[in-house]
């Protein structure tokens, strides 16, 4: 179980730094969806406390989400 929580909590990071990366050099909708991503990835890790702290960063990232699927091309 610590093994695949570390692991989940890696991958999180990864691509919440991939996703901040990426919107820095100008792909803002993959960038968006990579932070969306590691947001639910760190969202999953805390499902064991308290209800409230699950749910509003999982409410939030899946906005995100939306919001970057729905984002206008640019080009």
């Amino acid at each position: 179980m610590q093994l695949n929580e570390r692991l989940i909590s890696l991958l999180s990071y990864g691509a919440v730094t991939l996703g901040i990366a990426l919107g820095a050099f100008g792909l803002v909708r993959g960038g968006s969806l990579f932070i969306a991503l590691g947001t639910a990835g760190i969202a999953l890790k805390s499902r064991h406390f308290r209800t409230l702290e699950f749910y509003i960063p999982l409410a939030i990232a899946i906005a995100l989400f939306v919001v970057a699927i729905a984002l206008p091309r640019g080009r």
